[in-house]
């Protein structure tokens, strides 16, 4: 049987706003008003941030604090390795989504002859890369590291050799050549993009999975679909960004909020399918931030609810 092991990132170098490294707390303590034990239940670790530098002057405009994202992606890619090798199931509370690019890579490099499907619940498609992206904020570039999609097609800055050469090591992070392939991600509630972007979900037919298409749809139906999708899939990884939820619906706790989202039982519902298919490996939450939250703890004690009712659902698939 599998242990559950979470792994606290309280790193938010790769967003533009801070706070998010304040997102992990925010959800202990939602946890400790509920009475609610469990962070005492299961077994955690920390990964060393490099928070501090935030402090220090940018130098790499195009993709801002690039080595210190490296730097911890890099540990805790080597964490989610490490626990996958020893049988634990990872779940990891991150601040900013340029976590994902560590969780992927840790993936891949504990199992490197498995196709890997990616599961991404969201607001933002995070496809940028130095080359196109318009605020160099590296929260939204973990996927296009993990696909080596440049996307040259749609270059705006000029960047350089030492912004390139910390962009080649993020995306040969670990393994060397791509993580992922286009054709097994599958967005669910990506709402805020830009035509860089856009060009490359279009151009390689990545499936978004928008809000009004599943309500109009029907989520069992699509669901059902998304995992048909992923089929030659062996393993999947589900990043969970609560700002895939509606901003005027729970809260506005977040780096980037957008509204028009999923409520919570609907992305409860996007993840539980997933995990009924016995292939999830790791599990993410990213980028609440408690500093922006206009009702008080209210993302906060909402991602607690989802990360408890997730975690729940995988004991359960373990002990079947």
């Amino acid at each position: 049987m599998k242990s559950i092991q979470i792994i606290k990132n309280r790193s938010d170098l790769g967003a533009g706003t801070r706070g998010a490294d304040m997102g992990i707390d925010a959800i202990e303590i939602a946890a400790i008003n509920k009475n609610d034990e469990y962070f005492n239940i299961y077994n955690f670790e920390d990964i060393d941030t490099e928070n501090e530098t935030i402090y220090n002057k940018v130098n790499y405009s195009f993709a801002k604090r690039i080595e210190s994202v490296l730097g911890v992606c890099t540990r805790l890619s080597e964490s989610v390795f490490k626990n996958l090798q020893d049988g634990k199931f990872p779940i990891v509370l991150s601040g900013d989504h340029s976590s994902a690019l560590g969780s992927i890579a840790g993936i891949k490099k504990a199992y490197p002859n498995k196709r890997l499907g990616v599961v991404w619940i969201d607001a933002h498609a995070d496809l940028h890369s130095p080359y196109t992206s318009p605020s160099g904020n590296i929260h939204g570039m973990p996927l296009a590291a993990a696909l080596h999609e440049d996307n040259l097609d749609f270059k705006i800055n000029e960047i350089d050799d030492e912004t390139e050469n910390y962009w080649i090591q993020l995306k040969n992070l670990s393994t060397m050549g791509p993580k992922v392939r286009h054709d097994d991600i599958v967005y669910f509630g990506v709402r805020d993009t830009e035509k860089p972007e856009e060009a490359v979900i279009e151009n390689n037919k990545i499936k978004n999975y928008t809000v009004s298409e599943m309500r109009f749809r029907g989520f069992d139906s699509c669901l059902q679909e998304a995992i048909s999708k992923l089929n030659n899939c062996e393993m999947i990884y589900i990043s969970f960004d609560v700002d895939s939820m509606d901003c005027d619906l729970i809260s506005k706790g977040t780096g980037t909020p957008v509204s028009k989202g999923f409520d919570k039982q609907e992305v409860k519902n996007i993840i539980n399918a997933f995990i009924t298919t016995d292939k999830v490996v790791c599990f993410e939450v990213v980028e609440v931030n408690p500093t922006l939250d206009n009702k008080g703890n209210v993302m906060a004690e909402t991602a607690f609810e989802v990360l408890k009712e997730t975690t729940n659902k995988i004991i359960n698939r373990f002990y079947k």
